[in-house]
């Protein structure tokens, strides 16, 4: 038994136009050969499909049947041209990106809500790291697409510029370092605080930065985001250290402010980093696009 979708959309379309004249006009086939493929179709099936009279077709109890075939197939066909066109676009797949804790919690939030949202075919793998993890994981391949502070060595990575942002000191409104201009990292130590999570990049990031001083951080508790410190800060627990734009945010609706760090790492130029632009798959590459567009 041989026949192609073009058989099947010919049969329906006679039957829904009532003419083999007129199913053949809107595949703009010649009657003859609409009348040949008909008429090859019954021989296959060894069963008459269509009652022919002066008043044009109808179908036979097994037409009808046909009919419904052939509309479930077709349909499914064209399901199945619609959801293979991404791939042929190269619009279809998965980025894996690695990020820091400032710019995954900060930044990409709303960035990639758009970006999923313009590109339903697209799925991001999202892990954060520490910076130094990332550079090492991109130029090995492990990932797609690094964000990570600006200060680290991006040992010949492709960078592009994303957001800047700052960390600082958040304190209850009233505390005694509110009304400093700044402070340094080596004198926060003095204080209980309130971090995130020990697995957490920023937090290990910081837990070294106090070692290399020499004394350790006087964690009262950890929680798993940067708004959840903010307002353990403002009920007093401690003092904590969060990206500026958390401050700004939260301080909208706490009694905390922010006291700038002194230290020269506190400043976070993020930038974006990619092996090789070029060589990745054209999803990825439409991600970065968004990523820069973002900015």
């Amino acid at each position: 038994m041989r026949f192609d979708f073009t058989d099947l959309s010919l049969f329906r379309h006679i039957v829904e136009a009532g003419s083999i004249t007129h199913g053949a006009e809107r595949l703009n086939l010649a009657l003859a050969a609409a009348s040949t493929r008909i008429r090859k179709l019954e021989q296959a099936f060894g069963a008459e499909l269509l009652v022919r009279g002066r008043q044009g077709v109808v179908p036979t109890q097994a037409g009808r049947m046909l009919l419904q075939h052939a509309r479930t197939i077709l349909a499914q066909s064209d399901k199945l041209q619609e959801d293979l066109t991404p791939y042929a676009r190269g619009l279809a797949g998965q980025v894996r990106v690695l990020s820091n804790t400032n710019a995954l919690t900060e930044f990409l939030p709303e960035t990639l809500s758009s970006f999923l949202n313009a590109y339903p075919d697209i799925s991001v793998d999202l892990e954060e790291r520490l910076s130094d993890e990332i550079v090492g994981l991109i130029a090995e391949g492990t990932g797609d697409i690094g964000i990570v502070a600006g200060t680290v060595d991006h040992a010949g990575l492709q960078t592009f510029p994303f957001r800047s942002d700052r960390f600082v000191l958040v304190v209850p409104t009233g505390h005694k370092l509110a009304s400093r201009a700044g402070i340094g990292f080596a004198e926060v130590l003095d204080y209980d605080m309130v971090g995130l999570d020990r697995a957490s990049a920023i937090q290990r990031f910081l837990a070294d930065k106090a070692n290399r001083i020499g004394r350790p951080l006087r964690l009262r508790v950890q929680l798993r985001s940067f708004d959840a410190i903010c307002r353990l800060v403002e009920c007093n627990v401690g003092v904590g250290i969060v990206p500026e734009t958390t401050v700004q945010r939260a301080a909208r609706n706490m009694a905390i402010s922010a006291v700038q760090l002194a230290d020269s790492w506190a400043l976070r130029d993020l930038t974006i980093c990619v092996r090789d632009l070029a060589a990745l798959p054209p999803y990825a590459r439409t991600l970065v696009d968004h990523l820069r567009a973002s900015v």
